[in-house]
């Protein structure tokens, strides 16, 4: 299954990208999941019925949480989530509540995440492949993975339609719920792929 695991809709103040949109060409390009994961935010909720919709894609919906030590794409219920969290807290959190946190965009000039918040057992998942990183960024991830015990997964990071699904994540299994996403990235049976995809 091709999940493109970080998305942003309107409900992110920087993206043009509405969810009729997405859900209009996501399929096309050969993905079969979407995450929505707006910043600081679950409100897609409002909008869509998580799960599988009816043209066969699968809608499921994060957050993309900010921290002084990095961004997180977050899988669970946190939509009481204030803001302003360290990562040592909001990984504590995430844990109590038997979500996932994923880095996101983990070495990106300006925004990237602090190394030594992967010596914590609450993040043990990074984006290895962002479709707005740079080709370097990306690869940076490299010595990352030499020095911790992670798993890497892929999304487009996309604010437009354009791009929706450049990287995606391959996952080994059928994901349809929340829970059947969180329980698949604590596996680790997954690996990041750029577009187009091979299966």
């Amino acid at each position: 299954m091709i999940f493109d695991l970080h998305v942003h809709t309107i409900h992110s103040p920087c993206s043009s990208l509405r969810l009729a949109d997405i859900l209009r060409k996501a399929k096309n390009l050969g993905l079969d999941g979407v995450a929505i994961t707006d910043h600081s935010s679950m409100d897609s909720r409002r909008e869509i019925s998580e799960g599988l919709q009816d043209n066969g894609l699968c809608v499921l919906i994060g957050m993309e949480y900010d921290t002084p030590e990095g961004d997180f794409l977050l899988f669970g219920e946190f939509d009481d989530l204030k803001p302003g969290l360290a990562a040592p807290e909001l990984l504590c959190l995430v844990e109590d509540r038997q979500g996932v946190a994923i880095g996101a965009h983990p070495c990106r000039e300006g925004r990237s995440l602090n190394p030594g918040i992967l010596a914590l057992s609450g993040c043990r998942i990074i984006e290895g492949l962002n479709g707005r990183n740079s080709d370097a960024e990306n690869r940076r991830v490299d010595e990352l993975i030499k020095k911790y015990p992670l798993y890497q997964c892929g999304g487009s990071d996309a604010h437009s339609l354009d791009e929706l699904g450049r990287t995606a994540t391959h996952f080994e299994e059928s994901i349809t719920t929340g829970p059947q996403l969180i329980a698949a990235l604590k596996k680790g049976r997954y690996s990041p792929v750029r577009k187009p995809y091979s299966r």
